[in-house]
C-alpha cells in the first residue's frame, strides 16, 4: 500500500506516512522461524546494502507500530518503513523489500500486478501458520559484523 497525496484520512492507520528516514527500514517477528530465514535470505542479496532491520518486539519496533495505530503485540505483519517515510505492510512490504534485491529475486515485484486483497488473504495464512511451519532456529541469529549496524532497537 502506497500513500497517495490527500488519501491518509482514508487509508487504515498502518499506512499514514511517519517522517522520511536515511534508509528503508523492515520490521519483522523476531521470534519467527520463517522471518528470520527471510531476514537472512535479504542480507546475503541485497547488494546495495540499503535495508535496515528491526524486530517488531524492540521498542522501536513497538513504537512505529504504536505510532501508525497498529496493536504493537500483533506480530503477524511485515512493515517496511521507505526512506519517504511511506509505511507498506504485509504484502506490499514484502514485495518493497524484494525490489531492493538484486536480479532475478527483484523480479517478485511483478507480484504486485495480482490485487492486493488476494495477496494479503495469502499473506495472513501464511502469517497465521507460521509458527507450525518454520520452527525458530535453535540459537539465536547473529549478523556477520559487517551487518551488525544495519539492525536498530
Amino acid at each position: 500500500m502506497i500513500l497517495e497525496a490527500g488519501t491518509a484520512d482514508r487509508l487504515p492507520a498502518m499506512a499514514r506516512p511517519t517522517a522520511p528516514s536515511e534508509a528503508p527500514l523492515l520490521l519483522f517477528d523476531g521470534e519467527c522461524g520463517l522471518c528470520s530465514a527471510a531476514v537472512q535470505f535479504i542480507l546475503k542479496r541485497d547488494r546495495r546494502r540499503r535495508l535496515r532491520f528491526a524486530a517488531l518486539q524492540t521498542e522501536l519496533g513497538r513504537e512505529i507500530m504504536a505510532a501508525q495505530g497498529l496493536d504493537p503485540s500483533d506480530l503477524r505483519t511485515m512493515v517496511l518503513r521507505t526512506e519517504l517515510g511511506e509505511v507498506l505492510v504485509r504484502s506490499d512490504a514484502a514485495l518493497a523489500a524484494a525490489g531492493e534485491l538484486r536480479w532475478p529475486w527483484r523480479w517478485a515485484t511483478v507480484l504486485r500486478w495480482i490485487p492486493r486483497p488476494l495477496r494479503d488473504t495469502v499473506y495472513r495464512l501464511i502469517a497465521k501458520y507460521r509458527h507450525r511451519l518454520f520452527r525458530p532456529p535453535a540459537s539465536c541469529f547473529v549478523p556477520e559484523p559487517e551487518d551488525a549496524q544495519r539492525f536498530l532497537g
